[in-house]
């Protein structure tokens, strides 16, 4: 375990601030809520948002850019929508030494200039579907900050879709779903489970909010992304209308969807340990690190040779590898240094290794250390960071699977999840009351009906009413 990082086991939340903190990914601001994220945790955002970008644009989305003030009268418009939002508005009331005609709420999340900008870009069914992404941040104030997870400001991506049907726009709602199920497995190495929320969880203003939920590393969930159905709620209170081929006028039928740099902090909770992060590959700034050994030897500048050799060639391959060619610090201590930001794969080289025509590997998700000859070893690099990320994956697959528990009646769910965190499996046809007594009684929430049931019929825990509907119950950030 790392001589400045908290136990897990012991004080999961203070373990979750120390990586934080000796990883070097975020700093607190000046202002309460709000971070600085440093250069190692941006560059892990950067990789998010790279693959996602592509993964948007792929499937026909383009780039946009809306303002970060919205005039306060938009955000009244939708009755729900003001409703769920109001408790975190940041409202600016004087600007240029006088106060505003106005006041301009600072973006919290932009369905409603969107949408003033849709009505005056959609005129008819050609126009459709409109599909655009904002990569953004949003203020979000705060009461109970947490770095990553929860800040009054924050990064994130935003989409908004308009169609011609509500076919096509609830089929863009569970494509977008898609891509962040498959982004959370093919990159981040986290498994998902996908489903929608319960009224009670709705985002303010949509017809149907769909999530995609994870396990942490303590049993917790965390809400990795949500894509929304909207219906025609915001297109009626802004006009958003077009002529369709019958030359009717129609409101347009919408989507929005998201995912937040609070996916950093999942990569913390779900892959961290005793010393510090453990990065899946694909999210690590750094893949491989190449620590030079003996430099105090006659053939220490063979050894920085072979070891910058070997790194060109990694990069050459599209590999992340640095070297790390300090020579003010010990092999112990940059080991150390690599292993609490998580680096996936380690080299250690030095002229016993060049000697032998072998080096010495070190997995970050593995303890055991192993060589392989110099000659064979960039060419195998590749297929080692693949085997890293398929191991992590069925890790944290394996460890959620581990903390999944059936309970068949509320009495036996509130004794078991103060001493068994994880995913409560439940019959479930419960209303926004019995959520309500579940969140005081026992801290935990319908985290999401999966959209994969099981089948069959059971006797809801909290009513006793027959039901074919499975929900997950947790804990969560």
């Amino acid at each position: 375990m790392a001589k400045n990082i908290t136990s897990p086991e012991t004080d999961f939340a203070r373990w979750y601030q120390d990586v934080i903190r000796e990883a070097e990914l975020a700093d607190s601001a000046p202002v309460r809520g709000c971070m600085v994220i440093r250069p190692y945790g941006y560059a892990i955002w950067e990789l998010m948002q790279r693959d996602l970008d592509g993964r948007f644009k792929a499937t026909g989305h383009t780039n946009a850019y809306f303002p970060l003030f919205i005039p306060q009268s938009f955000i009244q418009k939708e009755a729900q929508h003001v409703e769920g939002f109001s408790p975190e508005l940041a409202v600016v009331t004087h600007a240029g030494g006088k106060q505003l005609e106005e006041p301009l709420v600072v973006r919290p999340t932009s369905e409603t200039i969107i949408n003033h900008m849709f009505s005056k870009w959609i005129g008819s069914y050609r126009d459709l579907p409109m599909l655009l992404n904002q990569w953004a941040n949003v203020v979000r104030w705060e009461l109970r900050p947490r770095a990553f997870l929860r800040t009054t400001e924050f990064l994130w991506q935003e989409g908004h879709t308009a169609h011609a049907t509500e076919q096509e726009a609830r089929e863009e709602t569970m494509r977008m779903l898609g891509v962040y199920s498959d982004f959370m497995r093919e990159m981040a190495a986290v498994p998902v489970i996908p489903g929608v929320k319960t009224e009670k969880e709705r985002f303010a203003g949509a017809v149907d909010t769909y999530t995609i939920e994870a396990m942490m590393g303590n049993g917790w969930a965390l809400q990795g992304g949500t894509s929304h159905y909207l219906g025609t709620n915001f297109a009626r209170v802004f006009e958003t209308t077009f002529l369709d081929r019958d030359n009717q006028r129609q409101f347009v039928h919408q989507s929005s969807w998201g995912v937040s740099t609070r996916l950093v902090g999942a990569l913390i909770m779900a892959h961290g340990d005793a010393n510090g992060l453990r990065l899946p590959p694909r999210l690590a700034p750094v893949q491989v690190v190449i620590i030079p050994i003996g430099m105090q030897d006659p053939r220490a500048s063979q050894v920085m040779e072979a070891s910058e050799a070997m790194a060109k060639e990694l990069l050459s391959m599209g590999v992340r590898a640095s070297v790390d060619s300090r020579d003010n610090m010990s092999p112990g201590f940059k080991f150390n240094h690599w292993e609490v930001r998580g680096v996936p794969l380690r080299i250690e080289i030095g002229p016993r290794d060049l000697d032998a025509g072998h080096a010495t590997l070190a997995q970050r998700n593995r303890k055991e250390k192993f060589t392989l000859p110099l000659a064979e070893l960039t060419g195998k690099i590749p297929a080692l960071l693949n085997g890293i990320h398929d191991q992590m994956l069925k890790e944290a697959t394996d460890f959620r699977e581990g903390r999944t528990f059936d309970v068949d009646t509320f009495d036996e769910f509130k004794r078991l999840i103060p001493e068994k965190p994880g995913f409560y499996r439940v019959w479930w046809d419960g209303s926004r009351e019995d959520e309500n007594r579940i969140q005081e009684e026992t801290s935990a929430t319908v985290r999401c009906i999966p959209l994969e049931q099981p089948g069959g019929e059971g006797e809801c825990f909290m009513t006793g009413r027959k039901t074919s509907t499975r929900a997950i119950l947790a804990r969560a950030y």
